[in-house]
């Protein structure tokens, strides 16, 4: 069960990295801009790094220099690095075996939820940000690139196209 699971995380990974690329292109103060959603592209794309780290932090209570002050970066690199990290720290937690029944406590004590919630937040949070960041990249007259799990797939040798499409 971790395995289907940690492939659901490297998809996330992997699409905020196909998006951070795709911004690479773009100068800095674009990506600055106000964007409907969230915030700017870039805001975006740091919400949805630090918010995946910091559910992997729920989970099992490491945290990474870098969250701790929660602090923002225009370093595309940085940015990625940031993924591959919390990319890493997922792949540990999935690794284990995991009680989705225990609870925890969030919100300074105000919210209280099985782990498996945390998880599902995690992969919808991710997912409903990123299309944020495509809708904006496409009012910038950018092309977004497709990061449905098909794409991911093919890309990464999961999936093939056993014949063209019609």
């Amino acid at each position: 069960m971790n395995e289907m699971l940690s492939e659901a995380f490297r998809h996330g990974a992997w699409a905020t990295r196909t998006l951070i690329a795709a911004c690479r292109a773009l100068p800095v103060e674009l990506l600055r801009q106000p964007a409907r959603g969230y915030g700017s592209i870039l805001a975006t794309l740091n919400h949805v790094v630090l918010s995946d780290a910091i559910y992997a932090t729920i989970l099992t209570g490491t945290r990474t220099g870098w969250m701790a002050d929660g602090s923002e970066t225009d370093d595309l690199d940085q940015l990625e690095a940031r993924v591959d990290g919390t990319e890493r720290l997922w792949e540990e937690i999935l690794a284990a075996p995991l009680d989705s029944e225990r609870r925890l406590t969030l919100d300074a004590g105000a919210y209280e939820c099985h782990a498996s919630v945390v998880i599902a937040q995690a992969l919808h949070h991710g997912a409903a940000h990123r299309e944020q960041v495509r809708a904006a990249l496409a009012v910038l007259g950018i092309r977004p690139p497709d990061l449905q799990p098909w794409a991911y797939a093919v890309q990464c040798g999961r999936a093939h196209w056993r014949r063209e499409k019609r």
